[in-house]
């Protein structure tokens, strides 16, 4: 009876225990478990997970320099990287496009966050088929918005560093403040008759918004819809009409589109230059300056105002 009764004892002892571990491991990160392995779709996203998570996280990032999400397809790997993550950070939006049902399915196992689900709609654009316009990061402070959600997944996935998640947090949204205050400093420069951004496909809708720019876009918000020859002549109608002077490619989206713009000025008497390079669905090279989110506006913008003022 001894025997049974320490038995006893030890179980009463150990299940409760065994409780607190379960509970542990699926609520969030165990303490000294190495960093949060983290996965993110855009580099985007990527960049302000580094910046909140900074040495608590290793992040992968899938769409790399030039690749264009809209048209994005996972590759085994991409599941592999998802499936290996503690977490998973998205647009939204439809951005994904296609990868939209495995980040869904996948939700079901383990967090996977579109980080502008807490954006007010209100602030959002839409677009036709009830749908919202995807490209928030072009609004500065809506992207602070994105910022503060990765900040919460990472908290909860990772309580043990709270403290340290809100300080990174805070020191980025400071820096993501002065990003939005220089780009309206600088677009300040070109007249408000030529503040006119010609692009391949409309990205750009938010950035016209925040900072008083005309956006036109020879393609819809997605690199999936076609142009023709009508929207050609409609953006060189503007063009001429307006005599502005340069219109931009995007390091994600085939030049061609712009060339035809281009041509089509010059049937009509009107020079246009391509303005430059602009980084639209995607940052650039990894180690440059516009291989990081602050990095990729501010050259956007100084593209922009040297070309147009």
């Amino acid at each position: 009876m001894k025997r049974w009764h320490k038995l006893l004892l030890l179980v009463s002892f150990l299940v409760p225990l065994l409780t607190v571990t379960a509970c542990s491991s699926s609520n969030g990160k165990e303490a000294g478990g190495g960093p949060v392995q983290v996965t993110a779709t855009t580099g985007m996203i990527a960049d302000i997970v580094k910046n909140v998570g900074g040495k608590y996280v290793q992040v992968t990032g899938l769409m790399g320099p030039g690749v264009d999400p809209h048209l994005y397809k996972a590759s085994q790997g991409d599941i592999e990287k998802l499936d290996d993550a503690d977490i998973v950070f998205y647009n939204g939006l439809h951005l994904e496009g296609k990868m939209t049902d495995i980040l869904t399915k996948m939700g079901r196992s383990k967090p996977v966050i579109p980080v502008t689900e807490k954006i007010d709609k209100k602030n959002l654009l839409k677009i036709t088929g009830g749908q919202y316009d995807p490209h928030v990061w072009f609004d500065v402070k809506l992207w602070m918005k994105a910022t503060e959600r990765v900040k919460e997944g990472l908290i909860e996935i990772d309580p043990a560093h709270k403290k340290e998640y809100e300080q990174q947090t805070e020191a980025y949204l400071q820096k993501l403040a002065e990003l939005d205050q220089y780009t309206r400093d600088q677009l300040k420069q070109i007249p408000e008759d030529r503040r006119v951004l010609v692009t391949a496909h409309d990205a750009f809708g938010y950035f016209g918004r925040a900072y008083q720019v005309d956006v036109v876009g020879l393609q819809g918000i997605s690199t999936a819809s076609e142009y023709g020859l009508k929207d050609v002549q409609r953006i060189v109608n503007l063009l001429t009409e307006r005599k502005i002077k340069a219109v931009f490619v995007e390091s994600s989206v085939p030049k061609r589109s712009i060339e035809a713009v281009v041509q089509g000025a010059r049937h009509k008497n009107h020079q246009v230059t391509i303005g430059g390079q602009l980084y639209s669905d995607a940052m650039g090279q990894p180690g440059t300056e516009e291989g990081t989110y602050i990095g990729m506006v501010r050259h956007n913008v100084d593209t922009i105002v040297k070309s147009l003022k």
